[in-house]
């Protein structure tokens, strides 16, 4: 009974170290930068009904932006 109690220690001490090596190697590889961290973005307004938002969520056609497919359906107003 003594041994294998020992090997299923050593086994559960082998796969935490693993875990810990795995977790450390993800937090030193350089990733995307979060939306916090890239700064300021740049608002349009809706040409249909004016509401403000960020130029990444709106949608651009006809030159002109707009906040749903919906409202670029119906166009300016």
């Amino acid at each position: 009974m003594g041994i294998s109690k020992l090997l299923v220690l050593v086994g559960l001490g082998l796969v935490i170290y693993l875990l810990i090596k795995s977790y450390q190697r993800k937090l030193s590889q350089p990733g995307r930068a979060a939306p916090a961290e890239r700064g300021p973005e740049d608002m349009v307004k809706c040409a249909h009904c004016g509401v403000n938002l960020p130029r990444s969520e709106a949608i651009f056609s006809r030159g002109e932006f707009f906040c749903t497919p919906e409202h670029q359906r119906l166009g300016r107003k």
